[in-house]
């Protein structure tokens, strides 16, 4: 008998997890830890098993039970720690020595070396054995673990952690002016129930085309259930911009059940376009995002909603199709942002 580290990344269809749990149960293994993670090519299964089987008869079996990219490890009983417990153990460790951040992200992430990177060695790598978080600018602490690529979530995890280390953030102000490209002025301000009726207006204003880009439909009005999700702080966060009295732009950070990811969209009135307020309000939300602990932002848009996806590529988001050929999906990690 021995202990292995497990991971699969599976397509998320129900039954899916059933069927690698009988896979491994035929072999004899019995599943001791088992931890779901998101990742760019889907949903990643890790499972810590005492199996007597060999790795290579383990990966087979997952792949005909509907597994992809199969990665099996050796582990050791002491990984099968409670992940919550062991992140709070080290948390409460960093806290008193700071100074010890690679190595205690290091023990975080099971990575096999942690070490300081500075200038240009900051950016990040295309290698998934490398995961580059940013500490500051210019600074950050590099991982290298060999034999399982870092996910998305632990990606995350890692940037939750570092905040930890690093002094208190700047809490946003309740309001801030911000002057656009051409001059003129807006207000940017949480959404609050006050302004149900300043952003039905908005919707009022907007041309069918801009609100089917932002609903992928002609939505002639916001239903009451929607806007009051839109204002539920356990849900995301959400902002408008002001300018004279009215509501011109309206911007909404959603929290999803990815732990990695937040999704964010807009809708900006029409004589507003092209102003650099989307851009304005995509960065406020990606720093948002960060404090958060969200390693990764990500905008769907219809295929010929040509603006957005500038302003996206713009930022540094990739572009990638989705299965329905009508729809691009964005995805902007936020130290694109928050570490230049």
């Amino acid at each position: 008998m021995g202990f292995l580290r497990i991971r699969t990344t599976v397509d998320e269809r129900p039954g899916r997890l059933a069927s690698l749990a009988s896979a491994l149960a035929e072999r004899g293994g019995n599943i001791l830890g088992l931890s779901v993670q998101s990742d760019t090519d889907g949903t990643v299964d890790e499972f810590v098993a005492d199996i007597p089987a060999n790795p290579e008869t383990v990966r087979e079996a997952l792949e005909a039970a509907g597994g992809r990219n199969v990665l099996v490890a050796p582990a050791t009983a002491h990984e099968l720690t409670d992940e919550p417990t062991r992140a709070l153990l080290l948390a409460s460790r960093l806290r008193t020595a700071p100074w010890r951040l690679p190595e205690l992200l290091a023990e975080l992430l099971r990575a096999d070396d942690a070490r300081w990177v500075y200038g240009d060695a900051v950016s990040d790598l295309p290698d998934p054995t490398l995961l580059v978080v940013p500490v500051a600018a210019k600074r950050a602490v590099r991982l290298r673990r060999a034999e399982l690529p870092f996910t998305l979530t632990e990606a995350a995890r890692a940037a939750s952690f570092v905040r930890l280390a690093q002094p208190p953030a700047e809490q946003e102000a309740a309001e801030s002016a911000v002057k656009l490209s051409d001059g003129s002025e807006v207000v940017i301000r949480t959404l609050t129930p006050v302004y149900r009726e300043a952003v039905r207006d908005l919707h009022d204003r907007c041309s069918p085309e801009s609100r089917r880009f932002r609903y992928f439909t002609a939505l002639p009005s916001l239903p009451p259930r929607m806007f009051e999700r839109l204002c539920d702080r356990r849900r995301g966060h959400s902002l408008i911009a002001g300018n004279d009295g009215q509501v011109v732009a309206l911007a909404n950070l959603v929290f999803t059940a990815d732990p990695g990811i937040a999704e964010m969209a807009f809708l900006v009135e029409d004589r507003w376009q092209g102003r650099g307020l989307g851009s304005t309000l995509a960065r406020t939300l990606v720093r948002q995002a960060r404090d958060l602990g969200y390693a990764e932002v990500r905008t769907s848009m219809l295929a010929d909603n040509v603006r957005m996806r500038r302003l996206l590529v713009s930022l540094g988001a990739t572009l990638v199709y989705t299965d329905d050929p009508g729809v691009v999906e964005g995805r902007l990690p936020v130290g694109v942002l928050t570490s230049a």
